[in-house]
């Protein structure tokens, strides 16, 4: 009995101790979850203050900022006294009457600006001009002129099916008259074999690549442009020589006479069997052509002579403001813009007018060949030996033949004449 009382009591005591042992531990732990709460609360409290600080912070700067950028009307405001607008400039550094717009605008149309480098061209950021130039080239000049020749051809090709080849109706005599020298000839015949040779190379520039590349293919046709490229380039001082000494030969011979306008009447009989309208060593078409080629030669030696030097003459400005002077605006007429033009556009007028020209002059010496060679009997002897058979040049060239046999006649009694004794 004794023994069960003492049993008891120590499981109860063990009981008690192990109580207090969980009663401690469980103390133990809301110690521990106080302490953990009142870390997180000083840490979230520490979180929020810094954070109020930046709020606070940042209010204040953006109110600096919105205080400094805020537009305060001026002075003068008070007294409704606004500055007026100087150089399309208004108060509050607006552009007001000022445009960027305008600004690229007058870029993109070719404006120039300073530079400090010696190449005065690079001042021009953006040139539209040259677009529109391409598209003229590519265009209806390409168009325009390639029917031009094409229509000159077939016109003179009907005139010879319809009219035939003009024979000397009074049969060749077999007598000869000296009409051009030697001098003469070798003047025609330098221009006329340069400008054949510059005719070809220049017109692969405008049509060769439409033309003449999709038959012979890239490869051959680069190296062959090339070549007529440089050969353009020399052959074109031959063609100024020819030029200059066909002038000084023949000018004198081709100026304005009263039988021009009966030549022009009766179209030189060449449209009617039987009419030889009297004329001198050069008749009036032949004159036309004289001084088609002098002009339109020089046109192309001085357009030709910028191209070749680029970027060193102002051709079209000084002409078309000397001709402004006399009150001709050419510009005006043709749809262009006021004079002084820079240098591209100088290039580029002179490359257009260079075409033009040429193949105008292509199309008259076509008829020029035409008649001296196919067109009409005994022309080409002119150029040939230089002798014409007698009948052919009177019918062609009557007084002329006058004025031949009048200097033969004097030559031959100065001949005659027997010193006194």
């Amino acid at each position: 009995m004794q023994n069960k009382d003492l049993a008891a009591r120590s499981k109860f005591g063990k009981q008690r101790e192990t109580a207090g042992t969980e009663k401690k531990m469980r103390s133990s732990n809301t110690k521990v979850a106080t302490l953990s709460f009142e870390n997180r609360e000083k840490s979230l409290l520490a979180l929020f203050s810094v954070f109020a600080c930046m709020v606070a912070l940042i209010l204040s700067l953006t109110s600096q900022a919105y205080g400094q950028s805020s537009v305060r009307p001026p002075a003068s405001a008070v007294e409704n006294n606004v500055p007026e607008a100087k150089d399309g400039k208004v108060p509050g550094n607006t552009l007001g009457i000022n445009s960027d717009s305008d600004t690229w605008r007058a870029i993109r149309h070719g404006v120039t600006g300073n530079v400090s480098i010696v190449d005065k061209k690079a001042g021009i950021l953006v040139q539209s001009d040259g677009e529109n130039f391409r598209l003229l080239r590519n265009g209806p000049l390409f168009s325009y002129l390639g029917l031009l020749m094409l229509a000159t051809l077939i016109l003179l090709s009907i005139f010879f099916a319809i009219r035939g080849r003009i024979r000397v109706e009074s049969g060749i005599s077999g007598r000869k008259i000296l009409r051009f020298n030697t001098v003469e000839r070798m003047g025609h015949w330098l221009m006329a074999v340069s400008f054949i040779i510059l005719g070809i190379s220049g017109l692969n520039v405008t049509f060769g690549k439409a033309v003449i590349m999709p038959i012979i293919g890239k490869e051959a046709f680069g190296p062959m442009s090339a070549f007529l490229k440089i050969t353009h380039n020399y052959v074109a001082f031959a063609f100024m020589l020819g030029l200059a000494i066909a002038f000084l030969c023949w000018v004198v011979h081709n100026l304005p006479s009263r039988h021009d306008i009966n030549w022009i009447l009766k179209g030189g009989g060449l449209f009617t069997k039987g009419s030889h309208p009297p004329a001198k060593k050069f008749n009036a078409g032949q004159k036309i052509i004289f001084w088609s080629v002098m002009l339109g030669g020089l046109s192309l030696c001085f357009s030709g002579w910028a191209l070749l030097f680029p970027f060193e003459y102002n051709f079209f400005s000084s002409t078309f403001s000397m001709l402004s002077a006399i009150g001709i605006n050419v510009p005006a007429l043709i749809g262009l813009g006021d004079p002084p033009y820079t240098v591209i556009q100088e290039q580029q007028y002179n490359a257009i007018w260079h075409a033009i020209v040429a193949v105008l002059m292509i199309c008259l010496i076509f008829a020029h060949i035409y008649i001296g060679s196919i067109g009409m009997e005994g022309a080409y002897d002119a150029m040939g030996s230089g002798e014409v058979d007698e009948n052919w040049a009177k019918e062609h060239h009557s007084l002329w033949v006058e004025e031949v046999k009048d200097q033969q006649a004097s030559d031959g009694e100065r001949t005659n004449i027997q010193p006194a004794e």
